[in-house]
């Protein structure tokens, strides 16, 4: 069997993109395997991701060539091994319920990423991480001890080669000096359907409107506290006979799934950026 990879670009629009890539990989003996493309008419930027199997060139052969042939059309391109799974690192605080989650699909096979390690300002889920044998590392974040213990942190991140750093419900603000390091690389979960309910006790506001929809949503981590670009998002019904418990235990499952999906297609290059929104191909 040819070993896959997946070419994933964005670049001004113009006639003979998908011909000329499918040119490209035909010359060097690539079969397509799956496409997907999208013009953007209020951007006038086109996206387009394939997956091909090749045999007759290595992966860095490929990307020399691919070096020279995005030059023509003005490309931002990304090429990776289909089957290599994506180096992630997991950050954590007190609540379990998407880590928990993420651990169980991606030890039954179920997600394409390779967790190095758990980080946490808490101490709750060392025992959760032993279990499945990841490393864990305590980093209490203190006011004082902020920028000490950002730096561990990403220490961590580099030292593991994290393409991924997943914040599974970790509650600290991250500072603008890591959330660049880690642009595009960084997926949060936010315990509601943003923009709405932004803050603490999201449910307690939610069941104090006495709302019908309670949501979360998954998006990459910038400066902007809960306004990067969305990946996924999901709802899910409430009526009044709804506790606040309710709706938290409710509003968690719903988190979990919204997660995994991002985490999954990220995982599998399906999300490109466009601008301060993505394009999914599903």
């Amino acid at each position: 069997m040819n070993p896959a990879y997946i070419l994933t670009l964005s670049c001004p629009d113009r006639t003979g993109i998908v011909h000329a890539v499918s040119g490209f990989l035909l010359e060097r003996g690539g079969n397509i395997e799956e496409a997907a493309q999208y013009n953007d008419h209020g951007t006038g930027l086109f996206f387009m991701r394939v997956r091909f199997a090749c045999g007759s060139r290595d992966e860095a052969s490929l990307k020399a060539d691919l070096e020279g042939f995005a030059k023509g059309f003005a490309m931002n391109w990304q090429l990776h091994a289909a089957q290599q799974p994506m180096k992630t690192v997991i950050m954590v605080s007190k609540e379990g319920h998407c880590l928990n989650d993420l651990l169980f699909r991606w030890k039954s096979g179920l997600l394409a990423i390779d967790i190095r390690a758990i980080v946490s300002n808490h101490r709750e889920f060392y025992q959760l991480a032993a279990s499945y044998n990841v490393p864990f590392h305590h980093i209490p974040v203190t006011a004082a001890t902020k920028a000490q213990a950002e730096a561990k942190q990403f220490e961590i991140i580099q030292e593991e080669g994290a393409e991924l750093v997943v914040l599974a419900r970790y509650m600290q603000v991250l500072s603008n000096d890591l959330c660049a390091k880690l642009q595009g690389r960084a997926i949060n979960i936010h315990h509601s359907f943003l923009p709405s309910f932004k803050g603490a006790k999201p449910y307690y506001q939610a069941h104090d409107r006495g709302v019908k929809l309670i949501g979360a949503t998954a998006h990459y981590v910038t400066a902007d506290l809960d306004e990067g670009p969305i990946i996924e998002q999901d709802v899910a019904r409430a009526d009044h006979t709804d506790t606040v418990e309710d709706l938290t235990a409710r509003g968690r499952d719903t988190e979990s799934q919204v997660l995994a999906r991002a985490v999954k297609w990220h995982s599998e290059h399906r999300v490109l950026l466009n601008g301060h929104r993505t394009v999914v191909f599903r």
